[in-house]
Parts: C-alpha cells; structure tokens; sequence
C-alpha cells in the first residue's frame, strides 16, 4: 500500500479520470439522456444549465474544504457519494417520479463533483514534489480527456445499443449502473493508491479572510470591467449552442433535426469531437508559445465563432451523410479547442500578481457562470425559432464575442517563449 502512495502513476490518470466523468455526466450526457426520454429542449437546457450552479460558486466553499479534513478524504468521500448518486440516477429512471428523481441525484452529483474537483486539484499539488507536477501535467489532461471520451462517447454508444433491446429508461438505467460500479471500484482503488500527505494546520478565520481579500483583489485588478465582461460573454454563442447540439443530432426530421441514433450520438460528439477539441487546443497552446497570446487573439476568436456555420449548413441540408456530419463536428469542435485557448490563456493572464491561485478560482467562477446564463435560454429559443433559425441566431450571438474581445488589454510578450 505505502508502494502505491509513492508512485504518482498509480493515482493521477485515475484521479483525473474520476474528475472528468461526473462533470461529463451531469454537463452532457444529461442532456442526451433527458431528450431521449421526451423531454422539450426547453426543459432540458433549463434544468441542466442550473447544474453549472456548483461550479459558480466552488470559490465560497473551497476554504471549508482546505480546513476540514484532509484533501484525500474528501477525494474519498466525494467518490463514494459520486458513485451513490450515479446508482441513485439508475434507480429513480424507470420509476413514475424519474424527472424529479433524477435531477435530485444530479444536484448531488453536481455538487460532489464540483468538491471533488477542488480537493483532487490541492491533493495535486500536496502530494507531488515541483518536478512530479510539471512530469505529470500532460498525464492528468490526457486522462481528463479519456474521461471525456468514455462518458459523452462510449456510455452513449452503449446506451443506445441497449436501446434496441431495453426500454428507454432501463437502458439508461442500466448505463448508470455501469457509471456506479465504475466510481465504487475507483474509490476502492483510490483508498489504496492516493498518498497520505502531512499538511499544515489551517484555521477558519484566516482561510476566510484570504478569501475575501482575493474577492477584493479580483475586483480592484485594472481594467476589471472589461475583463469580467469578456470571463462572462465570450462563450456565450457557444454556451447556447452546446446545449442543443446533441438534440439537434438526435431529434426527428420532422422537428428539423438530424435523426440520429443514440449509438451514432455518442461516436459523433463524443468521440470524433473530443478528438477534435483535443488537438485544435494542442494546437492553440503551440501556436501562442511562438507569437504570444495578443498576436493569436483574434484568429482565436474566428475560429471559436465561424466554425459554429457548421451547424446552418446541417440543418438547411436535407439528410445529410452521416461522414458529413462527423467533418461537420470535427470542425466546429477543432475551432471551439483552438479559440478557447485564448480564454483560458486569458484567465490564466489576468489572475498574475497577488493572490494568483484564489484569484484564478473566482475567475473559473466567471467562466462556469458564462455557460450557465446562455444555456438556460438556449432550450426555449431553440423550440420557439426553429433549428435552422436558432443556428443563425447563435451566429448572430458571436458580434457579442468580438466586442468583448476588442476591449480587453494584453502584454504582447505574454505566452510566448
């Protein structure tokens, strides 16, 4: 056991793999859950959208999470409560009261996952020396990407192939089911592997007053106005947009969209589109290391707007190819990874100075609730516009991303070599 604790490679990939998982599932494949089961695209962006809330407000109970308990604990608890919440998802499905009961379990995963992500990022830290971070960094990434990968592509693929032999509920169940197993037998694994890291004594009050003066530090940062505006707006084409985008796939030609099976679903978006958004980020990070983050701005903002045409096309096109639609997400989702580069880079650039780390926490913060606010109205404009209106109207919704970027000031020499 004490083995296992010193070598980073048995708990990293399966830390940030079980980071990635409940926020795919309560983010994603909710709303592909949700549509299958009959839901209007009204109701499900409202109701999933509400589950950023965690995220948004992370900052205000990250302090409890510093002082009581250990950062392993609560990495260990918040999986066993992952994995109950999961099983409490599958169980409620095929019952009369599932909307209800779903969603109840959703808040809890929600809330878990958000914890969970907070203490396997300081257990992170703690339990890695500086050289075993920076080793290690690429690994966790590529893990939270597999994450990715399972969740919105294969456990979408599986639950459509239970679908042609199960009743929608069941084979939804059952795919839960599967997510339970899989976060009990990480947390077994976890009580093994994860190190036991001696850690300082740390008192609420003083936690608490960092917290506040961070709170005061982000507000009185220069040129706050025009940087929380664009923390705030520059997703927001894309907040609406990932909202309907599975729908989209999924709904009937008859109510303009695309048809798909639940199996085809999970391959497009959550395979060939994460692979996308894997390497258009990989290629965003390249190429603002040679010329800097000012000099990529706006060929970073283009390529997280144009892109989003994709979708016009689709649904003006009558039963497009399912190769088409693959290129079609590939490239939106390419775009979407390589101008997100810009954003993070951003945050990662406005919280430098005094109190970075808790600063860049209420700066995430921002971000969580820059997705949260558009997909709540992205249901009901998709249903009230049309498919083929609402993709234009997302096209028209990125004049509101150039102008938040043209405001925001930028060192020239920031991010390169």
């Amino acid at each position: 056991m004490k083995a296992l604790q010193n070598k980073p490679y048995a708990w990293v990939p399966s830390l940030y793999l079980a980071e990635a998982l409940p926020y795919v599932a309560v983010m994603i494949i909710a709303t592909t859950m949700y549509k299958r089961l009959g839901l209007s695209n009204t109701e499900l962006a409202l109701y999933t959208s509400w589950l950023y809330l965690p995220w948004v407000i992370k900052p205000l109970w990250s302090p409890f999470v510093a002082v009581f308990k250990t950062e392993r604990w609560w990495v260990l608890l918040m999986q066993l409560l992952i994995g109950a919440g999961f099983a409490g998802v599958a169980f409620t499905l095929p019952t009369a009261f599932w909307l209800q009961g779903s969603l109840a379990f959703f808040w809890i995963l929600a809330f878990a996952s958000a914890t969970h992500d907070i203490a396997a990022d300081g257990l992170y830290i703690l339990g890695l020396d500086t050289h075993d971070q920076s080793l290690y960094v690429g690994i966790r990434s590529t893990f939270y990407r597999i994450g990715n990968i399972f969740g919105q592509g294969l456990l979408v693929m599986f639950a459509g192939w239970l679908e042609r032999s199960q009743t929608i509920p069941m084979a939804w169940s059952i795919s839960f089911l599967v997510l339970a197993g899989l976060f009990i037998a990480l947390w077994l694994w976890h009580t093994l592997a994860l190190p036991k890291v001696v850690q300082e004594t740390r008192k609420p009050t003083g936690l608490l007053n960092d917290f506040w003066l961070a709170l005061k530090t982000f507000f009185t940062k220069p040129h706050i106005f025009t940087a929380l505006l664009f923390m705030l707006f520059f997703r927001f084409p894309e907040g609406q947009l990932v909202k309907i985008a599975n729908p989209f796939l999924l709904d009937s030609t008859e109510a303009g969209g695309l048809a798909l099976a639940t199996e085809a679903v999970g391959f497009v978006y959550g395979t060939v589109g994460i692979i996308g958004l894997t390497i258009g980020g990989l290629l965003g990070g390249w190429c603002v290391s040679r010329l800097g983050l000012k000099r990529w701005l706006w060929p970073m903002v283009l390529s997280i707007s144009l892109p989003d045409l994709v979708y016009v096309y689709l649904a003006a096109t009558t039963d497009p190819s399912l190769l088409i639609v693959n290129i079609c997400v590939f490239i939106e989702q390419f775009g979407y990874g390589f101008g997100f580069t810009a954003y993070m880079l951003y945050l990662v650039y406005f919280s430098q100075g005094e109190r970075s780390t808790a600063v860049f926490s209420i700066c995430t913060a921002m971000q969580a609730l820059g997705m949260m606010i558009p997909g709540m109205i992205a249901g009901w404009m998709a249903d009230h516009l049309g498919y083929l209106n609402f993709f234009w109207w997302v096209m028209g919704c990125c004049l509101v991303t150039f102008t938040v970027s043209a405001f925001i000031k930028i060192d020239p020499q920031y991010g390169k070599k």
